[in-house]
């Protein structure tokens, strides 16, 4: 009788135990899908396509590492691949660094890195101009671009006023982007001298973000400081080609309808409005770029970790089929984005160029 009590017991036990493991097993499971998913979104010093774990179980990465350029005591410049991902130290002319949270770090031959109370590193940072492979996709996009655009040139001159080749595929957004959104919302007149950053800020977007799509994992347009970037030249450019007329409206938004003395209670709370409205137009931008981006990212790499949480012959070609999907949904969301962005920097350009006909009133006969 204590035989089988204490064999039941143990039975108990050892089912709580292997409970107990899958249940870590399934926690550990999904901190590396969390930890690969943030990993995609962030920016790096490499292209890493996947990954994979050896006999041996070491992991093995599978990409192209991108050059690193410091000034420390003088230039510094070597592969990244000496951080082999961030789990070793990298030594040049006598000198070593190591990457902490995608951070480069000035450290000794063992790698040490020093934290404060906050767990922020205080080790010393090198001056970085380092090619990520965000930066390396800017420089790529607008390689394409500028040849792009000087072909489809050459070729209008070459040929008469009529374009062939490549470029001809993009001739109709071309023309799309200067008769539908560029005249409409900021005239006849002086739609010709932004033309050039609508069209540029238009594929300069757009590409970004069908590469975003890729299995490079670049999330360019999904990293806030490139949308700040992006955003400032429209508010900078809003800002300094605004007419009289723009500038009038912001400080005297009432005009001639009231005396000087009835608007002076009003325009203490109508001028901070407006002044406002000038930061908030920007932030929108930045904001909606931004957000849509990251988003659409983050939702593609859950579809994806969901297979391999299924594990199942139903489960995971579901999860599969719903991530084709989304990635087609995020293919019209690229261009989505780059239309909106577009479209409301002329809508501010129209904004700010306004001129409105001031009559001056006939002296009486």
């Amino acid at each position: 009788m204590l035989f089988v009590i204490a064999f039941s017991a143990n039975a108990q036990h050892e089912e709580a135990h292997v409970e107990e493991t899958k249940l870590s097993t399934q926690d550990t499971e999904k901190l590396e899908r969390k930890e690969y998913i943030k990993h995609h979104l962030l920016d790096s010093y490499s292209f890493n396509l996947f990954s994979y774990e050896k006999d041996n179980g070491e992991t093995a990465h599978v990409g192209f590492p991108l050059p690193i350029i410091l000034i420390d005591g003088g230039l510094q410049v070597f592969s990244s691949s000496k951080f082999h991902h961030g789990e070793t130290v990298a030594e040049n002319n006598g000198n070593f660094y190591k990457l902490d949270h995608n951070k480069i770090y000035k450290t000794d031959a063992a790698g040490t890195i020093e934290y404060d109370e906050h767990h922020h590193a205080t080790n010393e940072k090198p001056l970085d101009f380092s090619f990520t492979k965000g930066a390396f996709m800017i420089l790529l996009t607008c390689i394409l671009m500028f040849w792009l655009f000087t072909s489809l040139a050459k070729s209008y001159v070459k040929n008469g006023g009529i374009s062939k080749g490549f470029g001809r595929l993009f001739e109709p957004i071309v023309l799309y982007i200067r008769d539908d959104i560029a005249i409409p919302n900021i005239g006849e007149k002086k739609y010709k001298k932004y033309m050039p950053y609508l069209l540029t800020i238009f594929f300069f977007i757009w590409f970004l973000n069908m590469f975003g799509l890729t299995p490079f994992g670049v999330n360019v347009t999904g990293n806030i400081a490139v949308t700040v970037a992006l955003a400032l030249l429209t508010f900078l450019i809003t800002n300094f080609t605004g007419t009289k007329d723009y500038w009038k409206h912001i400080f005297d938004p009432l005009g001639d309808t009231l005396p000087w003395f009835g608007k002076i209670p009003l325009y203490i709370i109508l001028i901070p409005i407006e002044l406002l409205g000038i930061v908030i137009k920007p932030f929108s931008l930045l904001i909606r770029l931004y957000a849509n981006m990251q988003a659409g990212h983050i939702v593609l790499g859950s579809l994806i970790g969901l297979m391999f949480f299924f594990k199942s012959w139903l489960g995971s070609p579901m999860s599969f089929g719903l991530a084709f999907a989304i990635s087609l949904i995020e293919v019209l969301v690229a261009l989505l984005q780059a239309y909106i962005f577009t479209m409301l920097s002329a809508l501010y350009f129209g904004f700010a160029s306004e001129e409105h006909e001031h009559h001056e009133e006939s002296p009486a006969h």
